[in-house]
């Protein structure tokens, strides 16, 4: 079995920018619209009326302050409230695979590799703009790999089982490297008509580079010392888009449980304790003591779950910069927040400090990668 690392990251940033101050004046101006067609029936107490939003309620429950989008003008329209994106061509490259590009050249820069340097893609996300042809063999089509790419789905903690599977499979010698890539379009399946959670998502892309760690001297290169995942089964963050949808009457039509949708507060009482566990019990049975961990790189979702985490598995309060945010500036990325933050926030690491990057979400799912710095 070959020692795994991570020799290179890269990020894609959409340039624009929601700030909340935008998204309040929006999803207000759609409340009042609504109230204002639904005026009997408000009157009547048939139909409660669309409460308004607030940057101040926005901030309180979440952190988020921005968001960047790969377009603004749709989710800002009142009578739109999603993004629109001009349909491509077959001949032209995918949404997803055009933002992955970016983030892999980036990545495999980092790492001081080539295309001719990598043996497969991942193409893992929470989305996939289509069912097949995968999009990570289009990804590996247009950098030029030869060898193979597969897409894969676990939410929000995509990022982290790509890893495992990247790194089993390079550690047992069936690969040299792979790219594992990130792009979420989360904008396109937020309904930004629920004052609950219009304000939770952004786009990016995150990509990374893993391979042998004898094969590498980048430098900022993190061993893998050890990844684990684990599933159980919720309802609580749910998607039923599917292509099943044509069979069933009615549901072709525009329909709330098409998009995402979550019970945000049986979320964050039954998944912060299993993601604690998992991390604290991995850390246990890798014989490392919370208070050798310099760095945190959690899923970024919600501030207020990170810091309970964070508390639970280093049992205090977490420093300054031991758990870093990007939520503030991104949003929630689904499987791209933890590797935007560690991919930020690692520049300052010493050779031989340890930190986990872990994904957590919809499934549920929770993926914990535990690395080392050596170089």
């Amino acid at each position: 079995m070959s020692t795994v690392a991570i020799t290179g990251t890269g990020v894609f940033t959409p340039e624009l920018v929601v700030t909340n101050d935008e998204l309040v004046e929006t999803f207000n101006a759609w409340a009042d619209r609504q109230n204002e067609a639904n005026a009997d029936a408000i009157a009547a107490g048939e139909t409660e009326p669309v409460p308004h939003s607030s940057s101040e309620f926005i901030v309180k429950a979440s952190g988020i302050e921005n968001r960047h989008v790969l377009n603004k003008s749709g989710i800002l329209d009142p009578e739109i409230m999603h993004p629109v994106l001009p349909e491509r061509s077959e001949d032209e490259l995918g949404v997803m695979a055009e933002m992955a590009l970016d983030a892999a050249k980036k990545a495999l820069a980092q790492a001081g590799r080539t295309p001719a340097d990598i043996d497969a893609v991942i193409c893992a996300a929470s989305n996939h703009e289509r069912a097949y042809p995968a999009i990570a063999i289009e990804i590996q089509e247009a950098l030029g790999i030869e060898g193979f790419a597969f897409d894969m789905n676990v939410a929000c903690s995509s990022a982290t089982f790509g890893m495992q599977a990247a790194h089993d499979m390079i550690a047992n010698g069936s690969a040299r490297a792979i790219l594992v890539v990130n792009p979420e379009i989360c904008s396109a399946h937020l309904e930004w008509r629920d004052r609950d959670c219009h304000f939770i998502f952004g786009d990016v892309c995150t990509a990374a580079v893993l391979e042998r760690a004898d094969a590498s001297d980048a430098a900022g290169r993190f061993e893998i010392v050890s990844t684990r995942c684990k599933t159980v089964f919720s309802n609580n963050i749910r998607n039923d888009n599917g292509f099943l949808r044509r069979t069933r009457p009615g549901h072709m039509e525009d329909r709330r449980d098409m998009l995402f949708r979550q019970e945000g507060r049986k979320v964050f009482k039954q998944v912060v304790p299993m993601v604690a566990e998992l991390i604290t019990q991995h850390l246990a049975d890798n014989n490392i003591a919370p208070d050798r961990i310099a760095r945190l790189w959690l899923h970024q979702a919600n501030k207020a779950m990170n810091d309970l985490i964070g508390a639970k598995v280093l049992g205090r309060t977490p420093e300054p910069g031991e758990q870093p945010n990007i939520l503030q500036e991104y949003a929630n990325t689904s499987s791209a927040g933890s590797i935007i933050a560690f991919s930020q926030f690692n520049d300052d690491l010493k050779p031989g400090d340890l930190g986990v990057i872990c994904s957590f979400g919809a499934g549920y799912s929770a993926g914990s990668v535990i690395v080392r710095k050596v170089g």
